[in-house]
C-alpha cells in the first residue's frame, strides 16, 4: 500500500482526497457511477491503487452487479494491492473520508483537472525533447506540439444526453432565422444557382466529395466554388493542393476570373485586352481571403493544425483524397483511405465548417456504355461513400462524344445528399478557361462564375 501514502507520492499536480471521495461515494451509493461515468475514466487517477479499485468499480457496473465492501476487499487482495487486513483499512478510510456522496461530481471534476494538468507536463515535456532534438522541420514539430495539445482539449469535451423539447426550441429558432434571414442562415453556397436550388447551400460541418475521371474538371469545379465562397462570404478559404503547385492553381483561378485563355497564359501570348482583364481579376482575387497549401503527402493532423491558426475560416478545399498519407501506418491502401476519410469528417465537424475534397473514381465507367459515374467507382475504399454527406460526380460527354451538340456541356450528378435530393444538375464548361457556370436564363457564359 506503500502507493496510497501520500508521502511517496510524485509532486506531479493530483488530490488524494479527491480521488478517495469519488471512490467513497460510489462505495456509499452504487448509483453515484452514473454520475461519474461520463467524467472521468480510470487512467484519471494518479495512483494506480485508485485506477484498479475504479476498474474493479466499472465492471461490476456494466456487468450489473452490486458495488460493496466485500466484493472490493476479495478484488484487492487477489489484485494483490494488498493483504486483507490493510484493505479492509484502507476501503474503511475510503468510505469516511466522504464528506457528502451529493458533491461526487466536484470530486471527480477535480480529479479530471488534475489528469489533464499531468496529460499537459507529459505532452510539454514531449514537445521540449523533440525541440532539442532538432529532428525534422521545424514546421513539422509545430504542428506535432499543436496537436499534442489539441487532443488534450479535445478529450475533454463530453456531451449529455439533451430531452427533445430543448432540442425543438433550438430548432424552432433556427427556422424563425431562417425565415427573416434565409441567406444568412442557409448553408454556404456554391456560387452555382441551379446546385444551390437542389444542395441548399453547403451545410456547416459537410463533408462533400467531388469524384470525377481525369480530365472532367473536378481541380477547376473546386476552384470556381473556392472562389464564388471566398467573394460572397468575405471569410477565409483555404485550398489544400497535393497535386499541383500553388502558382499553376492561382493561373487557373486567374483564368476562370479573367476569361482569359489558359494556353495563353502558359505560352506567354499574352494580348493588351488580356492583360487588362488579368489586370482587373487579381485586384479581385487579391482583395479575398484565399490561402493555399501545396504540401505534398499532408496528414489530416498537419491540415487540422494549419486550419487553426485561420480566423473568420468558411470552407476547405482538399485536392485530392487519393495523395493524402494517414497519421498511421497502414499497409492496406483501402483501410487507409477509409481511415483518412472518416478523420476528414471529423475535422469538418470540429472545424464547423464545409469541406470539399476531390477523389479519383475507378476505370469502371470506361467499360460501360452509359459513362456516367456511379458510387460504386469510389476507388479505393466504400468509407469514401460512407462518411461524406454529399458526393457530386462531373461528367462531361465531350470527353468521349466529340459532336457539336455535347460540346461545353456538363453534368454534376448529385449522387448523395444526406440532408435531401439527388439527381443530376446541367452546367455549362469552358475548357479554355477551365471555368463552369450555371446555365439558367440569368447566368450566360460571361456572366461570372456562378
Amino acid at each position: 500500500m506503500a502507493e496510497l501514502n501520500e508521502s511517496f507520492a510524485r509532486k506531479l499536480p493530483y488530490s488524494l482526497e479527491a480521488e478517495q471521495s469519488v471512490l467513497g461515494s460510489i462505495l456509499i451509493d452504487p448509483e453515484k457511477f452514473n454520475e461519474v461515468a461520463g467524467i472521468i475514466r480510470s487512467d484519471d487517477f494518479y495512483l494506480s491503487d485508485h485506477q484498479e479499485i475504479f476498474l474493479a468499480m466499472q465492471n461490476w457496473y456494466l456487468q450489473n452487479r452490486q458495488i460493496d465492501l466485500v466484493t472490493l476487499i476479495n478484488m484487492m487482495v487477489a489484485s494483490g494491492i494488498a493483504d486483507e487486513t490493510k484493505a479492509k483499512e484502507y476501503i474503511r478510510l475510503i468510505a469516511d473520508i466522504v464528506p457528502s456522496a451529493q458533491n461526487v461530481r466536484d470530486y471527480a471534476k477535480i480529479v479530471k483537472d488534475k489528469s489533464m494538468l499531468r496529460q499537459l507536463i507529459a505532452a510539454s515535456e514531449d514537445i521540449t525533447e523533440t525541440a532539442y532534438g532538432e529532428q525534422g522541420d521545424v514546421v513539422t514539430i509545430l504542428d506535432h506540439a499543436e496537436q499534442s495539445i489539441f487532443a488534450i482539449a479535445q478529450n475533454n469535451e463530453t456531451k449529455g444526453f439533451v430531452h427533445i423539447k430543448d432540442i425543438l426550441l433550438q430548432t424552432y429558432d433556427h427556422l424563425h432565422q431562417v425565415s427573416v434571414n434565409k441567406a444568412e442562415m442557409l448553408g454556404t453556397p456554391t456560387g452555382f444557382s441551379d446546385l444551390d436550388r437542389v444542395l441548399v447551400g453547403m451545410g456547416k460541418s459537410d463533408l462533400l466529395l467531388v469524384g470525377a475521371r481525369p480530365g472532367m474538371g473536378k481541380t477547376s469545379f473546386c476552384l470556381n466554388i473556392a472562389s464564388n465562397v471566398a467573394l460572397a462570404t468575405k471569410k477565409a478559404v483555404c485550398v489544400f493542393s497535393l497535386e499541383m503547385s500553388n502558382e499553376q492553381l492561382v493561373s487557373r483561378m486567374l483564368s476562370s476570373e479573367a476569361l482569359v485563355d489558359s494556353h495563353a497564359l502558359r505560352s506567354g501570348e499574352i494580348s493588351p485586352e488580356d492583360w487588362m482583364k488579368l489586370a482587373q481579376a487579381s485586384a479581385k482575387l487579391s482583395e479575398c481571403d484565399i490561402y493555399i497549401d501545396d504540401t505534398t503527402g499532408i496528414t489530416v493532423t498537419g491540415m487540422k493544425a494549419k486550419l487553426r491558426r485561420i480566423k473568420n475560416l468558411g470552407f476547405v478545399v482538399i485536392d485530392y483524397l487519393q495523395l493524402m498519407q494517414s497519421d498511421k501506418r497502414i499497409d492496406n491502401r483501402v483501410q487507409e483511405v477509409g481511415e483518412i476519410s472518416r478523420n476528414l469528417k471529423i475535422l469538418a465537424k470540429e472545424l464547423n465548417v464545409p469541406v470539399m475534397v476531390c477523389a479519383q473514381l475507378s476505370r469502371g465507367p470506361e467499360s460501360r456504355t452509359d459513362k456516367r459515374p456511379m458510387l460504386s467507382d469510389l476507388r479505393d475504399s466504400g468509407a469514401i461513400e460512407q462518411d461524406a454527406d454529399v458526393v457530386l460526380f462531373l461528367f462531361r460527354d465531350e470527353y468521349y462524344d466529340k459532336t457539336p451538340e455535347k460540346a461545353n456541356v456538363a453534368e454534376c450528378i448529385i449522387a448523395k445528399n444526406r440532408h435531401g435530393s439527388t439527381g443530376t444538375v446541367e452546367m455549362g464548361w469552358q475548357g479554355q478557361f477551365t471555368r463552369f457556370y450555371s446555365r439558367d436564363m440569368d447566368h450566360g457564359p460571361e456572366g461570372g462564375a456562378g
